[in-house]
Protein backbone atom coordinates (compact mmCIF):
# COMPACT_ATOMS: atom_id res chain seq x y z
CA UNK A 1 0.00 0.00 0.00
CA UNK A 2 2.79 2.41 0.97
CA UNK A 3 4.69 1.66 -2.25
CA UNK A 4 1.52 2.23 -4.31
CA UNK A 5 1.09 5.65 -2.69
CA UNK A 6 4.73 6.55 -3.44
CA UNK A 7 4.30 5.47 -7.06
CA UNK A 8 1.24 7.69 -7.36
CA UNK A 9 3.12 10.61 -5.77
CA UNK A 10 5.97 10.23 -8.26
CA UNK A 11 3.67 10.07 -11.28
CA UNK A 12 1.74 13.11 -10.02
CA UNK A 13 4.93 15.18 -9.70
CA UNK A 14 4.55 15.46 -5.92
CA UNK A 15 8.31 15.70 -5.32
CA UNK A 16 8.89 18.50 -7.86
CA UNK A 17 8.24 21.42 -5.45
CA UNK A 18 10.71 19.96 -2.94
CA UNK A 19 13.31 19.49 -5.66
CA UNK A 20 12.81 23.08 -6.81
CA UNK A 21 13.07 24.35 -3.23
CA UNK A 22 16.52 22.70 -3.00
CA UNK A 23 17.70 23.67 -6.49
CA UNK A 24 20.39 25.99 -5.08
CA UNK A 25 21.81 23.16 -2.99
CA UNK A 26 24.16 20.60 -4.51
CA UNK A 27 23.01 17.00 -4.35
CA UNK A 28 25.79 14.39 -3.97
CA UNK A 29 24.59 10.81 -4.28
CA UNK A 30 26.39 7.77 -2.85
CA UNK A 31 26.56 4.34 -4.48
CA UNK A 32 28.58 1.28 -3.45
CA UNK A 33 27.85 -2.03 -5.18
CA UNK A 34 26.09 -2.86 -8.45
CA UNK A 35 24.65 -6.04 -9.97
CA UNK A 36 23.17 -7.12 -13.28
CA UNK A 37 19.99 -8.25 -11.52
CA UNK A 38 18.39 -7.58 -8.14
CA UNK A 39 20.69 -8.49 -5.24
CA UNK A 40 20.49 -7.41 -1.63
CA UNK A 41 22.60 -4.32 -0.83
CA UNK A 42 23.43 -3.73 -4.52
CA UNK A 43 21.98 -1.37 -7.12
CA UNK A 44 20.74 -3.35 -10.11
CA UNK A 45 21.55 -2.28 -13.66
CA UNK A 46 17.84 -1.66 -14.26
CA UNK A 47 17.49 0.53 -11.16
CA UNK A 48 20.66 2.51 -11.99
CA UNK A 49 19.45 3.11 -15.54
CA UNK A 50 16.11 4.44 -14.28
CA UNK A 51 17.85 6.66 -11.73
CA UNK A 52 20.21 8.17 -14.30
CA UNK A 53 17.28 8.75 -16.64
CA UNK A 54 15.50 10.53 -13.79
CA UNK A 55 18.57 12.61 -12.84
CA UNK A 56 19.60 13.58 -16.36
CA UNK A 57 16.17 15.04 -17.12
CA UNK A 58 15.97 17.07 -13.89
CA UNK A 59 19.52 17.99 -12.86
CA UNK A 60 22.82 19.06 -14.33
CA UNK A 61 25.09 16.15 -13.47
CA UNK A 62 28.56 17.50 -12.69
CA UNK A 63 31.94 16.04 -11.72
CA UNK A 64 32.74 16.49 -8.03
CA UNK A 65 36.00 18.21 -9.00
CA UNK A 66 34.11 21.02 -10.73
CA UNK A 67 31.83 21.55 -7.73
CA UNK A 68 34.93 21.63 -5.51
CA UNK A 69 36.54 24.30 -7.70
CA UNK A 70 33.48 26.52 -7.41
CA UNK A 71 33.27 26.05 -3.66
CA UNK A 72 36.97 26.81 -3.23
CA UNK A 73 36.31 30.19 -4.87
CA UNK A 74 33.34 30.80 -2.56
CA UNK A 75 30.91 30.39 -5.44
CA UNK A 76 27.73 28.35 -5.53
CA UNK A 77 27.55 25.55 -8.13
CA UNK A 78 25.03 25.97 -10.90
CA UNK A 79 21.37 25.64 -10.05
CA UNK A 80 20.07 22.07 -9.94
CA UNK A 81 23.49 20.40 -9.70
CA UNK A 82 23.87 16.71 -8.89
CA UNK A 83 27.04 14.67 -8.36
CA UNK A 84 27.35 10.88 -8.58
CA UNK A 85 29.89 9.20 -6.30
CA UNK A 86 30.75 5.51 -6.03
CA UNK A 87 32.67 4.25 -3.00
CA UNK A 88 35.29 1.49 -2.59
CA UNK A 89 36.18 0.52 -6.18
CA UNK A 90 34.58 -2.86 -6.77
CA UNK A 91 34.77 -4.37 -10.24
CA UNK A 92 31.01 -4.04 -10.69
CA UNK A 93 31.44 -0.25 -10.86
CA UNK A 94 33.19 -0.90 -14.18
CA UNK A 95 31.18 -3.86 -15.41
CA UNK A 96 27.67 -2.68 -14.47
CA UNK A 97 27.66 1.05 -13.69
CA UNK A 98 30.18 2.36 -16.22
CA UNK A 99 28.27 1.37 -19.41
CA UNK A 100 25.14 3.05 -18.04
CA UNK A 101 27.08 6.19 -17.12
CA UNK A 102 28.39 6.25 -20.70
CA UNK A 103 24.87 5.79 -22.08
CA UNK A 104 23.74 8.98 -20.32
CA UNK A 105 27.12 10.73 -20.70
CA UNK A 106 27.05 11.27 -16.97
CA UNK A 107 30.26 12.10 -15.10
CA UNK A 108 30.95 10.43 -11.77
CA UNK A 109 33.62 10.08 -9.10
CA UNK A 110 34.88 6.65 -8.05
CA UNK A 111 36.68 6.51 -4.70
CA UNK A 112 39.09 3.58 -4.48
CA UNK A 113 41.27 2.05 -1.78
CA UNK A 114 44.62 1.61 -3.51
CA UNK A 115 45.66 -1.50 -1.60
CA UNK A 116 42.42 -3.07 -2.76
CA UNK A 117 43.07 -2.21 -6.42
CA UNK A 118 46.66 -3.45 -6.07
CA UNK A 119 45.38 -6.79 -4.79
CA UNK A 120 47.25 -6.42 -1.49
CA UNK A 121 44.14 -6.30 0.68
CA UNK A 122 40.38 -6.58 0.52
CA UNK A 123 37.57 -4.77 2.28
CA UNK A 124 37.46 -5.85 5.91
CA UNK A 125 33.66 -5.61 5.94
CA UNK A 126 33.59 -8.22 3.14
CA UNK A 127 35.66 -10.61 5.22
CA UNK A 128 32.82 -11.05 7.69
CA UNK A 129 30.30 -11.47 4.88
CA UNK A 130 32.57 -14.14 3.40
CA UNK A 131 32.86 -15.96 6.74
CA UNK A 132 29.15 -16.07 7.52
CA UNK A 133 28.27 -17.07 3.95
CA UNK A 134 30.59 -20.09 3.98
CA UNK A 135 30.60 -21.38 7.55
CA UNK A 136 29.08 -24.76 8.42
CA UNK A 137 28.41 -23.49 11.94
CA UNK A 138 24.69 -22.67 12.27
CA UNK A 139 24.86 -20.82 15.58
CA UNK A 140 27.67 -19.23 17.57
CA UNK A 141 27.99 -16.88 20.54
CA UNK A 142 30.94 -14.49 20.25
CA UNK A 143 32.43 -11.67 22.30
CA UNK A 144 33.41 -8.51 20.44
CA UNK A 145 34.70 -5.45 22.25
CA UNK A 146 33.24 -6.63 25.55
CA UNK A 147 29.81 -7.30 24.06
CA UNK A 148 28.29 -10.76 23.56
CA UNK A 149 26.66 -11.44 20.22
CA UNK A 150 24.69 -14.48 19.02
CA UNK A 151 25.34 -15.28 15.38
CA UNK A 152 22.81 -17.27 13.37
CA UNK A 153 23.98 -18.72 10.05
CA UNK A 154 21.00 -20.86 9.05
CA UNK A 155 19.97 -19.25 5.76
CA UNK A 156 20.89 -16.38 3.47
CA UNK A 157 19.13 -13.58 5.36
CA UNK A 158 20.36 -14.71 8.80
CA UNK A 159 23.95 -15.01 7.53
CA UNK A 160 23.84 -11.47 6.09
CA UNK A 161 22.25 -10.11 9.28
CA UNK A 162 24.95 -11.73 11.42
CA UNK A 163 27.71 -10.24 9.25
CA UNK A 164 26.13 -6.79 9.53
CA UNK A 165 25.85 -7.09 13.33
CA UNK A 166 29.52 -8.07 13.66
CA UNK A 167 30.69 -5.31 11.31
CA UNK A 168 28.77 -2.72 13.33
CA UNK A 169 30.78 -3.72 16.41
CA UNK A 170 34.09 -4.05 14.57
CA UNK A 171 33.81 -0.41 13.44
CA UNK A 172 34.18 0.68 17.06
CA UNK A 173 37.43 -1.21 17.70
CA UNK A 174 41.02 -0.01 17.24
CA UNK A 175 42.18 -1.18 13.83
CA UNK A 176 44.68 -3.76 15.08
CA UNK A 177 42.11 -5.25 17.46
CA UNK A 178 39.59 -5.38 14.62
CA UNK A 179 41.97 -7.46 12.48
CA UNK A 180 42.75 -9.80 15.39
CA UNK A 181 39.04 -10.24 16.02
CA UNK A 182 38.41 -11.14 12.38
CA UNK A 183 41.13 -13.80 12.56
CA UNK A 184 39.56 -15.23 15.72
CA UNK A 185 36.11 -15.27 14.16
CA UNK A 186 37.46 -17.07 11.08
CA UNK A 187 38.88 -19.77 13.34
CA UNK A 188 35.66 -20.04 15.38
CA UNK A 189 33.56 -20.31 12.21
CA UNK A 190 35.91 -22.84 10.63
CA UNK A 191 36.56 -20.82 7.47
CA UNK A 192 39.96 -19.85 6.06
CA UNK A 193 40.20 -16.26 4.84
CA UNK A 194 42.02 -16.05 1.49
CA UNK A 195 44.71 -13.41 1.19
CA UNK A 196 43.26 -11.97 -2.03
CA UNK A 197 39.59 -11.00 -2.35
CA UNK A 198 37.45 -13.81 -3.82
CA UNK A 199 35.49 -13.32 -7.02
CA UNK A 200 32.41 -11.77 -5.35
CA UNK A 201 34.55 -9.00 -3.87
CA UNK A 202 37.12 -8.15 -6.54
CA UNK A 203 38.25 -4.59 -7.37
CA UNK A 204 38.54 -2.62 -10.57
CA UNK A 205 41.92 -2.73 -12.29
CA UNK A 206 44.20 0.21 -13.01
CA UNK A 207 43.55 -0.27 -16.72
CA UNK A 208 39.80 -0.05 -16.11
CA UNK A 209 40.25 3.09 -14.01
CA UNK A 210 42.19 4.73 -16.85
CA UNK A 211 39.49 3.75 -19.33
CA UNK A 212 36.81 5.17 -17.05
CA UNK A 213 38.74 8.39 -16.58
CA UNK A 214 38.83 8.88 -20.35
CA UNK A 215 35.01 8.74 -20.36
CA UNK A 216 34.32 11.14 -17.49
CA UNK A 217 34.64 8.99 -14.37
CA UNK A 218 37.30 10.61 -12.20
CA UNK A 219 39.10 8.72 -9.43
CA UNK A 220 39.45 9.89 -5.85
CA UNK A 221 41.22 8.41 -2.84
CA UNK A 222 39.56 6.14 -0.28
CA UNK A 223 42.82 5.45 1.65
CA UNK A 224 45.09 2.43 1.13
CA UNK A 225 43.41 -0.23 3.31
CA UNK A 226 40.01 1.34 4.14
CA UNK A 227 40.41 1.58 7.94
CA UNK A 228 38.14 3.53 10.23
CA UNK A 229 40.38 6.61 10.36
CA UNK A 230 39.22 7.72 13.81
CA UNK A 231 40.50 4.36 15.13
CA UNK A 232 44.11 4.61 13.91
CA UNK A 233 47.12 6.51 15.25
CA UNK A 234 48.50 9.72 13.78
CA UNK A 235 51.33 8.00 11.86
CA UNK A 236 49.00 5.44 10.24
CA UNK A 237 46.47 8.17 9.50
CA UNK A 238 49.07 10.19 7.59
CA UNK A 239 50.30 7.16 5.64
CA UNK A 240 46.79 6.11 4.60
CA UNK A 241 46.15 9.61 3.27
CA UNK A 242 49.49 10.30 1.59
CA UNK A 243 50.31 6.86 0.21
CA UNK A 244 46.95 6.40 -1.46
CA UNK A 245 47.20 9.82 -3.10
CA UNK A 246 50.74 9.12 -4.33
CA UNK A 247 49.80 5.70 -5.69
CA UNK A 248 46.79 7.06 -7.58
CA UNK A 249 48.84 9.87 -9.10
CA UNK A 250 51.58 7.42 -10.10
CA UNK A 251 49.18 5.00 -11.80
CA UNK A 252 46.77 7.50 -13.35
CA UNK A 253 49.22 10.23 -14.31
CA UNK A 254 47.30 13.17 -12.87
CA UNK A 255 46.86 15.08 -9.62
CA UNK A 256 44.35 13.60 -7.16
CA UNK A 257 42.60 16.10 -4.89
CA UNK A 258 39.37 14.28 -3.96
CA UNK A 259 38.97 12.10 -0.87
CA UNK A 260 36.29 9.97 0.76
CA UNK A 261 36.39 9.03 4.47
CA UNK A 262 35.89 5.26 4.89
CA UNK A 263 32.52 4.63 6.53
CA UNK A 264 32.24 8.40 6.91
CA UNK A 265 34.34 8.38 10.09
CA UNK A 266 36.00 11.74 10.66
CA UNK A 267 36.90 14.25 13.32
CA UNK A 268 39.00 17.41 13.42
CA UNK A 269 42.28 15.45 13.38
CA UNK A 270 41.21 13.37 10.37
CA UNK A 271 40.11 16.47 8.47
CA UNK A 272 43.46 18.16 9.18
CA UNK A 273 45.28 15.07 7.92
CA UNK A 274 43.26 15.21 4.69
CA UNK A 275 44.21 18.85 4.19
CA UNK A 276 47.88 18.18 5.06
CA UNK A 277 47.99 15.34 2.52
CA UNK A 278 46.92 17.77 -0.21
CA UNK A 279 43.25 16.93 -0.68
CA UNK A 280 41.11 19.92 -1.55
CA UNK A 281 37.70 18.28 -1.27
CA UNK A 282 36.36 15.35 0.77
CA UNK A 283 32.99 13.69 1.20
CA UNK A 284 31.45 12.18 4.30
CA UNK A 285 28.40 9.99 4.89
CA UNK A 286 26.52 12.72 6.75
CA UNK A 287 23.06 12.98 5.20
CA UNK A 288 22.06 16.17 3.42
CA UNK A 289 22.64 18.73 0.69
CA UNK A 290 25.47 21.24 0.23
CA UNK A 291 25.82 24.94 -0.49
CA UNK A 292 28.78 27.33 -0.71
CA UNK A 293 28.90 27.51 3.10
CA UNK A 294 29.34 23.74 3.46
CA UNK A 295 32.74 22.54 4.73
CA UNK A 296 34.61 21.50 1.60
CA UNK A 297 36.45 18.75 3.50
CA UNK A 298 33.24 17.26 4.90
CA UNK A 299 30.57 17.47 2.22
CA UNK A 300 27.26 15.73 2.85
CA UNK A 301 25.78 13.04 0.65
CA UNK A 302 22.53 11.16 0.16
CA UNK A 303 22.56 7.38 -0.23
CA UNK A 304 20.91 6.03 -3.36
CA UNK A 305 17.75 4.03 -2.71
CA UNK A 306 17.05 1.13 -5.11
CA UNK A 307 13.37 1.92 -5.71
CA UNK A 308 12.89 4.94 -8.00
CA UNK A 309 10.09 6.34 -5.83
CA UNK A 310 12.28 6.24 -2.72
CA UNK A 311 15.18 7.60 -4.76
CA UNK A 312 13.05 10.58 -5.86
CA UNK A 313 11.80 11.13 -2.33
CA UNK A 314 15.31 11.23 -0.84
CA UNK A 315 17.01 13.25 -3.58
CA UNK A 316 14.23 15.87 -3.67
CA UNK A 317 14.61 16.75 0.01
CA UNK A 318 11.14 15.50 0.95
CA UNK A 319 12.63 12.70 3.05
CA UNK A 320 14.68 15.19 5.09
CA UNK A 321 11.62 17.35 5.72
CA UNK A 322 9.64 14.30 6.78
CA UNK A 323 12.34 13.17 9.20
CA UNK A 324 12.65 16.68 10.63
CA UNK A 325 8.90 16.86 11.16
CA UNK A 326 8.86 13.43 12.80
CA UNK A 327 11.74 14.38 15.11
CA UNK A 328 9.94 17.58 16.14
CA UNK A 329 6.81 15.59 16.96
CA UNK A 330 8.78 13.12 19.09
CA UNK A 331 10.54 15.96 20.92
CA UNK A 332 7.23 17.73 21.51
CA UNK A 333 5.73 14.51 22.87
CA UNK A 334 8.69 14.02 25.21
CA UNK A 335 8.16 17.49 26.64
Amino acid sequence: MKQAVLNLMLRAGFFSPFRLANRRHTLIITYHRFSEKDETDKTSAEAFDKQLDYLSSRYEILPLSRVAEWMARGQAPSTGAAVITIDDGYRDAYEVAFPILCKYRAPATLFVATGFVDGESWMWTDKMRYLTARTAVSELSVEIGGQMLRLLCQDGPSRMKSAASVNALLKKLPDDVKEQTLERLAEDLGVELPKAPPDDFTPVSWEQLREMAARGVETGSHTVTHPILTNVGAARLGREMRDSKARLEQMLGREVTLFCYPNGALNAQVQRAAADAGYRCAVSTAHGFNDRESPILALRRISAEPELTRFAQCTSGFEQLKLKFRSARIQKGAN
